[in-house]
């Protein structure tokens, strides 16, 4: 989730929900390969996220398989290939779920990752992309000097699994989902909208239903995605239209335990919002341009549905560090 998913949030969900598998931001190989350092920024991790996936789009299918190198030699578990968003500014580029609409490029870019691995395994690195820069190749190799040794060899497999929905402005299982099962991938997480619906209306599953029943015969995984609530229904919904998982995402916005089978007792999601706020500080706060600012959503996540939310919503919204939060939820006894 764009503007979501950074690492100050990953390690909260990690730490507290346990998610057995977690995405970065997606972020543009356009952007990467165009010298845009500050996008280093969402693939930020630490050893605790694993395993982890580092999510990419975009529309140039060159630019694809140098930002793949960057990712092998950055450790990530794994490559997502975004083919599902739906905002104006991705879609109207070619990119996201628009190539829903054009699978041969769609086949390209997919190659185009699986050559960039390959070209890892057998010795690339990102000084050999001639597209990246010389900061971001060496931003980059130094943090691969940092990884666990286990991570720094060449010869682990790494994943490549597509994010998409189930079409463009009408639902084409039938003729989309071949087309990717063509090229080999590991997974397929699909959402069940498509791109014209965004987020409105009820995630169809019964058409992931007819997703998992083309992947069935084959060695790719079938992820099924939409208005997952909890543990309890991701569960169900797996064991009704036979997905091999689920994910979750904007329910556990706000709340990690979404993802767990029971809920603890301690600590309070409100205790949790001002560790989350203080380690968005930790993490960026040295960073020439850093606000406070993006943090402000998630602390108005954590107070959804609580006496005096609104309240308490309108004074999150103007702070401006973690000291300013501790002091709102004292003053409404959230937190001692």
């Amino acid at each position: 989730m764009d503007g979501v998913t950074d690492f100050p949030f990953r390690s909260i969900q990690k730490e507290y929900g346990q998610p057995r598998l977690i995405f970065t931001e997606f972020t543009s190989v356009e952007g990467v390969c165009h010298g845009a350092h500050k996008l280093l920024n969402d693939f930020l991790y630490d050893e605790s996220q694993r395993p982890i996936i580092g999510q990419i789009y975009g529309i140039t299918p060159d630019f694809f398989r140098q930002t793949s190198i960057l990712l092998c030699h950055l450790g990530f578990d794994g490559i997502d290939i975004n083919m599902g968003c739906p905002a104006k500014n991705v879609a109207h580029s070619g990119a996201g779920a628009t190539l829903i609409t054009t699978p041969i490029i769609a086949q390209k870019i997919i190659a185009a990752v699986q050559t960039g691995i390959a070209q890892w395994q057998n010795g690339a690195n990102p000084c050999d992309c001639p597209n990246v820069s010389s900061e971001i190749a060496k931003d980059i190799e130094d943090r691969h000097q940092l990884l666990p040794l286990a991570y720094q060899g060449r010869g682990r497999q790494i994943p490549v699994s597509i994010k998409t929905r189930v079409g463009y402005d009408k639902p084409v299982i039938e003729n989309w989902i071949p087309r990717l099962l063509e090229t080999g991938i590991s997974a397929i997480s699909l959402h069940g909208r498509t791109l014209k619906q965004h987020y409105s209306g009820q995630a169809s599953w019964e058409l992931i239903g007819q997703a998992a029943n083309l992947t069935a015969q084959t060695s790719t995984l079938l992820l099924g995605n939409g208005d997952v609530v909890s543990y309890q229904d991701a569960v169900q919904k797996a064991k009704d239209y036979h997905v091999n998982g689920v994910l979750i995402g904007r329910a556990s916005m706000g709340n990690p335990y979404v993802f767990l089978e029971k809920l603890p007792a301690e600590p309070t999601l409100f205790k949790l919002a001002l560790e989350h706020a203080q380690l968005f500080e930790q993490t960026y706060a040295n960073q020439n341009g850093y606000s406070f600012l993006p943090m402000r959503k998630h602390l108005g996540w954590y107070v959804k549905s609580i006496p005096h939310a609104s309240e308490i919503r309108i004074k999150l919204f103007q702070t401006n560090s973690a000291t300013e939060v501790k002091q709102i939820f004292q003053k409404y006894g959230l937190v001692e």
